[in-house]
């Protein structure tokens, strides 16, 4: 009798490990239901999709016909919008607007021997009415006329059309009131491509209590840790009580089919800006096709629900029994989950950077056996994100092995990978993939992201950082002479060129100082940690401010208001890097003495030569040590617009063109602070003696001493 009933449990217990392994993920097809939108054009709803716009034979494209593709009237514009209108302001309370998350999987198949279309979009309308079915654009209008009719879109755009400033024809937008975008990307360049005839999925999300928008794209139905676009919008000037929600498409003179799948659309009234849109109920879900429901459903509800199966069905089955199976299968399936989300982890880091030479992955086993288990005594350098051990892969060679860590705010879970602890590795990952290939600047051999560890390998740099021999802090003796000084600030110059002007998109590094410069076996300088490296597009003009991130004493004054970086707050840093180097004084010392300070006191007492460094002996070229210290003084200018690029500052480093004349003594300069309140001083003097309580004019609390 035992033994049948114990057969009869592990029966139960398999029954419901297939049930609910199923019913998280639906292999069969779903059905749109054709009774909860409205279509318009050439939009048709077939099975499990919505096909905005078909496709018609056509000839290669010439140049005139390219050229008049936007006013065509065979632009085959196809519309679908959810049946019932979706309140998105709130009278009861004054107005207050909505939040919303969509996420929806599209493909943009192409006609052959044809052009592309005009892409498509996702749109939030006053008056689905309003919108013209002859023109091109997407079905977007070139400007809302009606000042009573308004528009947001999410434009997904693969024709370029310079009349409305388009970026190329593979970029994602965002339209508001009118189809040039108030923002937008080159999906490209984030490891996308609209025209790859492939199904992808976006996930929107607009946060009324930020004023935020994030768009996400990816080639699975996992959502991207990062979005590829973020942009600030207030949209509640354009909300109107009740909006329409679907998608527009057209073809203008070319021909693609549009269509939609797995759309989800919900309205959030939250107040908070860190209550997460995943912890929403499914009911709140105004648009969704069948099946997707259980995306989110609650596991545990559907372990409960199989419990009672196998307890009712199992009577002679002791608890002890139950109990014990049940674990061992939670533990398997744990076991799986954690697999799998490592492998969606590598497939979207690889996913993001198709068209780069992404950097050998390692395992973590590979890394713990470099590092002999992350054993203290292979510690050669600590941040505030990160560890760094030295180690000898195979594959690799002696490397420097880069652990990112958590921050105190991590909480106890050790299964999340929280947001704030990913932003450091992705964020240099991102960069270092992107375009940096240069001698100057320190290469990355591989990367690691298995069981919670997240971690940079990169070459390895025998002779440590600039800080630690410029100021004895190694431990080895090591001196640097007047020629090696010159070929590491010419190397430093050089690197900063690459990420200012060279690269595809323009890097600012933000963190320029002696400690982020690595020195190699022959004293060769080469630039590192791009954790804080802000990346731009070079047809963007205006950036947001954000709160200053670097290091005290290397950050310019116009920075640390105005929280805007730019190539001038570059050209700051590394002059103060100069000035470290031709004087071997930190850039604020034991005695609070600031660097740039005390050689602007000896430029007006005619002494400057003497900041030169005594450990060298007068060993050096009196004109060349003079021309260094006067080029840090130029990079150093309090006035931001008298600094030179850093090309120019390369080129009066090497004597091909004469150094402006500097003012007898130190400019003042008044700055507005754009910072919020309590952070700094409205207006504060800059190049005045500091005080005991804001000797560099920097707030204490952002920014590390190292």
């Amino acid at each position: 009798m035992r033994s049948s009933s114990t057969i009869l449990i592990w029966a139960y217990l398999l029954f419901l490990y297939v049930y609910t392994s199923s019913s998280f993920s639906s292999s069969a097809p779903l059905y749109f239901p054709a009774n909860n939108v409205t279509l318009f054009g050439d939009a048709s709803v077939e099975n499990d999709s919505i096909r905005l716009t078909q496709d018609h034979q056509c000839t290669s494209p010439s140049q005139s016909t390219l050229e008049s593709a936007s006013s065509t009237s065979l632009s085959g514009i196809g519309r679908a919008f959810y049946i019932n209108p979706i309140r998105f302001l709130d009278s009861s309370s004054k107005g207050t607007a909505a939040s919303f998350s969509c996420s929806f999987s599209f493909n943009i198949s192409p006609t052959p021997s044809c052009p592309f279309g005009d892409g498509l979009a996702f749109l939030v309308t006053s008056n689905m009415d309003s919108l013209s079915i002859t023109d091109g654009w997407m079905g977007l209008p070139e400007e809302v006329s009606n000042t009573q009719d308004s528009f947001i879109a999410v434009e997904f755009d693969t024709s370029y059309n310079p009349f409305f400033d388009d970026i190329n024809g593979n970029h994602v937008g965002i339209d508001v009131r009118q189809i040039k975008s108030l923002a937008s990307v080159d999906v490209v360049s984030r490891g996308i491509d609209l025209k790859a005839g492939k199904e992808m999925t976006a996930w929107i999300e607009y946060r009324n209590s930020e004023k935020m928008i994030r768009v996400w794209v990816g080639y699975s139905q996992v959502r991207p840790l990062s979005p590829i676009l973020v942009a600030q919008a207030d949209f509640t000037g354009d909300f109107k009580e009740f909006m329409h929600v679907g998608f527009t498409a057209s073809n203008g003179g070319g021909s693609a089919i549009h269509s939609i799948s797995r759309w989800r659309f919900k309205t959030f009234w939250f107040r908070s800006s860190t209550l997460s849109m995943d912890t929403v109920e499914e009911g709140d879900c105004l648009a969704c096709f069948p099946g997707d429901l259980d995306l989110n459903f609650d596991h545990s509800r559907k372990w409960k629900f199989g419990l009672i199966l196998v307890i009712g069905g199992s009577a002679v089955i002791t608890v002890i029994l139950v109990a014990v199976a049940l674990f061992v299968i939670l533990c398997c399936i744990k076991r799986n989950r954690s697999k799998a989300k490592r492998e969606r982890h590598i497939e979207y880091h690889i996913g993001r950077f198709q068209s780069y030479k992404v950097p050998k992955y390692l395992s973590l086993s590979e890394i713990k056996e470099a590092t002999k288990g992350f054993k203290e005594d292979r510690i050669i350098g600590e941040g505030a994100s990160a560890v760094v051990y030295e180690g000898e892969i195979p594959s690799c060679g002696n490397v420097a092995i880069k652990r990112f860590t958590r921050g105190k705010s991590i909480g106890p879970s050790h299964n999340s990978f929280d947001e704030a602890w990913r932003i450091p590795f992705d964020n240099e990952f991102a960069t270092m993939i992107g375009c940096l290939r240069h001698k100057n600047l320190v290469q990355l051999k591989g990367w690691c992201c298995e069981r919670n560890e997240l971690v940079l390998v990169y070459e390895y740099m025998p002779n440590g950082s600039l800080d630690k021999i410029l100021h004895g802090r190694s431990s080895v003796t090591k001196f640097l002479t007047w020629e090696r000084r010159s070929n590491i600030v010419l190397g430093v110059a050089s690197a900063l060129v690459y990420l200012h002007e060279e690269c595809i998109n323009q890097i600012i590094h933000r963190d320029v100082k002696a400690c982020n410069i690595m020195l190699d076996a022959e004293f060769n300088a080469k630039l590192g940690d791009f954790g804080l490296a802000a990346v731009y597009q070079r047809s963007l003009e205006i950036r947001d401010a954000t709160v200053p991130a670097g290091t005290m004493g290397y950050l310019a004054p116009e920075y640390v208001f105005s929280g805007v970086p730019t190539v001038k707050t570059d050209v700051y840093s590394f002059g103060v890097v100069v000035l470290e180097v031709a004087s071997g004084r930190r850039p604020v010392d034991d005695n609070r003495i600031v660097i740039t300070d005390w050689v602007w006191e000896l430029w007006g007492k005619g002494k400057l030569i003497e900041a030169a460094d005594p450990k060298l002996k007068r060993c050096f070229n009196r004109k060349v040590m003079g021309r260094m210290l006067m080029v840090g003084l130029c990079c150093t200018h309090p006035d931001h617009q008298k600094r030179p690029t850093m090309r120019e500052a390369a080129r009066m480093l090497q004597g091909e063109v004469p150094i402006p004349s500097l003012p007898p003594r130190k400019p003042t300069v008044r700055i507005q602070s754009v910072l919020p309140e309590g952070i700094l001083e409205d207006i504060m003097s800059i190049g005045e003696e500091a005080d005991d309580n804001t000797p560099w004019s920097t707030p204490r609390t952002q920014f590390s001493r190292n």
